[in-house]
């Protein structure tokens, strides 16, 4: 007979074989849930309301170091993104490079999003400014978006709420802020409001050329499994990898078709070689070691911004049973 387990998780192209059933999970019978990511970290992480859950890694990273998360880890990363493109500024404020960020007023939603941890940490891996350098805001995204939940004051930071406008949209827009990071462009900048630009024009070419330098591909989600069921069920957490793992195959595979596109993209199976061109043919492999350089960032950039108290390491963020666990090529 199968266990039943609810599974919160958005619907990405190597999360839907999962919900489609057409990957199944050996020994169980899932109940998938899918919400707004905002909606499934609030509930998981104060309602403890799934058996497995996605997770931001930043907000997980934060509360294993501190009062304990009520989930532990699977290796297993659904959402990933490079951030050089999350940092927008006013181009009338003599901001010409990161280092001009220093002493000015920077919004972002929460402090301890894992899209605004990575932000943070390349500019400082790469240009040397620290996060206590700014003077940050915090504040809904836009018009729209819901009061976001501040877990962390982070030590050694400025951090307040925003003053002056009712989001960080219109806050940019109106010169309240000098820049805004965000894992999602402003309705600002997407209506072309004046002076707003990325502070880094061509991120493209600059995020290509840092994932050559470091082998980083940043994470920024992983799945939880709830502390009590991995406690007592080590061989269901194996399972759950190799689940997720079939799944995240099967679209990789069926990206490159051409026959039936899988995908909206006209020219899918030639983007997909391009970028395995740059960052590798497996460039979305789940398990510890095989991102072990991505995973240690995240862990240094928590502490070195004030989030962690300390700095964690990859054995303490994972089910002890899958840190042995590697994806299946």
């Amino acid at each position: 007979m199968s266990r039943p387990l609810s599974i919160a998780v958005a619907p990405y192209d190597r999360t839907l074989p999962l919900m489609a059933g057409l990957v199944p999970i050996a020994g169980v019978a899932p109940a998938y849930v899918t919400a707004p990511l905002e909606e499934i970290f609030a509930r998981a992480f104060d309602e403890q309301a799934f058996d497995v859950t996605e997770l931001s890694f930043s907000n997980y990273l934060y509360l294993t170091a501190t009062t304990g998360c009520p989930y532990v880890g699977l290796p297993v990363f659904p959402s990933r993104a490079f951030r050089h493109s999350a940092v927008y500024i006013r181009t009338d404020r003599g901001i010409r490079g990161p280092r001009d960020l220093a002493g000015r007023l920077v919004g972002v939603r929460e402090f301890s999003m894992t899209a605004a941890l990575v932000a943070r940490g390349v500019l400082e891996d790469d240009f040397g400014l620290r996060a206590a350098e700014v003077r940050w805001r915090y504040g809904p995204a836009d018009s729209e978006d819901s009061q976001p939940i501040i877990r962390v004051r982070p030590r050694g930071v400025e951090l307040e709420p925003l003053t002056g406008a009712d989001n960080l949209s219109d806050a940019l827009s109106e010169g309240a802020l000098d820049a805004l990071i965000a894992y999602k462009p402003p309705k600002a900048f997407l209506k072309g409001a004046p002076n707003i630009r990325r502070l880094f024009v061509d991120y493209p070419a600059i995020e290509a050329d840092y994932a050559r330098r470091t082998g980083i591909f940043p994470i920024m989600h992983l799945i939880g499994v709830h502390r009590e069921i991995a406690e007592r069920e080590p061989d269901l957490c194996r399972h759950i990898c190799d689940a997720f793992d079939a799944a995240r195959r099967y679209a990789m595979a069926r990206t490159q078709e051409t026959q039936a596109p899988f995908t909206s993209l006209p020219w899918a199976p030639a983007e997909m070689a391009r970028v395995s061109g740059i960052l590798g043919g497996d460039f979305w492999r789940y398990g510890v070691q095989a991102n072990r350089a991505a995973i240690e960032a995240l862990c240094r950039y928590s502490f070195e911004q004030g989030i962690a108290p300390r700095k964690l390491t990859p054995e303490e963020l994972f089910v002890p049973g899958a840190l042995d666990w590697e994806s299946t090529a």
